[in-house]
């Protein structure tokens, strides 16, 4: 039963109820617009902020070193590069480039560490033309596998410098140390053309389609045993004796 004092009681009801309705409403129409924003694509080349400063390209140069700036260096001529030296040496106090070149200096040495260990593992990313590929590997690990009177070659050049220089005293001596010189040249020189004709006839039998020259092949072993075996880059991979 509706009585004539609750008319206005009523009334601010239903405004009430009317305006929580049109709360709601907007709230949910609000929500559902950024729903609808978030939905949509972000631009191109948007990124969300990082929440730290950006640091200064100076700074990431000197805490990264020349491995920073290696990128840009190909694409540079050496003019070029001279005259960003000069720059980023101008903007720098003197302990700064000091302390930038000294991490230059250390990121050098270190990848020309790794780049000689990596070598003498024999990785082929690392090694030079003339040692890449399976052939030469093979012919490697043939040589390393053997004994030859070549590993002598460089002692004995040694010791002709050394009787050289006695022989101005000594000419008997320097006589006849001479003509022991010009033995041992000759047995160097035949095991060589010997080396060659061997390690390409097993070369050939393991690798029949093989490219490899047999002058380039014969000299390239060659060229490695007449290297002390501690010397030899790669380094050897198998004992003396082994089978390749």
């Amino acid at each position: 039963m509706k009585l004539p004092w609750d008319k206005n009681n009523n009334s601010k009801g239903a405004e009430s109820a009317n305006n929580d309705a049109s709360s709601n409403q907007t709230s949910t129409s609000t929500s559902v617009a950024h729903k609808a924003e978030s939905d949509q694509p972000l631009p191109k080349g948007y990124t969300p902020p990082k929440g730290r400063p950006t640091p200064k390209r100076r700074e990431v140069e000197l805490e990264r070193g020349i491995v920073g700036r290696q990128s840009l260096a190909p694409a540079e001529s050496y003019s070029q590069q001279r005259q960003k030296r000069k720059e980023l040496k101008a903007s720098m106090s003197k302990e700064e480039y000091k302390a930038y070149k000294n991490k230059e200096r250390d990121a050098r040495l270190k990848r020309q560490r790794e780049a000689q260990a990596a070598m003498d593992r024999g990785e082929e990313a690392y090694l030079m033309d003339r040692d890449k590929g399976e052939v030469r590997r093979f012919a490697r690990d043939w040589i390393d596998a053997r004994r030859f009177a070549s590993n002598f070659v460089m002692p004995v050049a040694i010791a002709l410098l050394v009787v050289m220089l006695v022989g101005n005293f000594y000419p008997e001596f320097a006589a006849t140390a001479s003509i022991f010189a010009m033995l041992l040249m000759a047995v160097f020189f035949v095991e060589g053309i010997s080396t060659g004709i061997r390690v390409n006839k097993a070369a050939r039998a393991k690798f029949p389609e093989t490219t490899e020259t047999g002058f380039a092949l014969g000299y390239y072993a060659y060229s490695r045993s007449v290297q002390p075996r501690k010397w030899r880059t790669p380094r050897a991979r198998v004992e003396v004796g082994a089978e390749v």
